[in-house]
């Protein structure tokens, strides 16, 4: 019986030490979901690893909180789910959400400040979106012409 209750004591205290942050980001119509764990530096987004994506410019624009946390990286985990919107908006929901899930997980102030003074919308959402289309034209500014004579 006590080899037992101990067993089970043992993995209460492995599964408090393993500690899972949630976050979100969105750009435009893109939302992107990220999970941060402890690992060995993994990235993966939509179920691809980080370097299998072709666009070096998205692929940089995720890596950058990864880049400004520096040997942290090696010691997580993250995958990141994204959908709607295009490739763009997706890249940078995707470092919104993992930004705000590294400041989450690390719980430090001080990379908090990092990102903050590095580029402020690595923690900010953009918050512009599409303008809403009214009545009395094709677009959101755009009024149908008048043709006569």
């Amino acid at each position: 019986m006590s080899e037992q209750k101990q067993g089970l004591t043992q993995k209460k205290e492995i599964k408090r030490k393993t500690r899972i942050v949630l976050a979100s980001g969105k750009r435009k119509k893109a939302i992107a979901r990220a999970i941060v764990y402890p690992g060995e530096g993994i990235v993966r987004i939509n179920g691809r690893r980080l370097e299998a994506l072709e666009i070096k410019y998205i692929r940089g624009l995720i890596e950058e909180p990864l880049l400004l946390i520096g040997d942290l990286r090696n010691t997580i985990n993250i995958k990141v789910r994204v959908t709607g919107g295009g490739i763009s908006g997706q890249a940078q929901a995707a470092r919104v959400a993992i930004a705000r899930a590294l400041v989450k997980y690390f719980e430090d102030k001080n990379l908090h400040e990092i990102f903050r003074t590095y580029d402020r919308h690595l923690l900010i959402e953009d918050f512009r979106r599409k303008e809403m289309k009214k009545y009395g034209g094709p677009s959101a500014r755009a009024r149908f012409q008048k043709s006569y004579r």
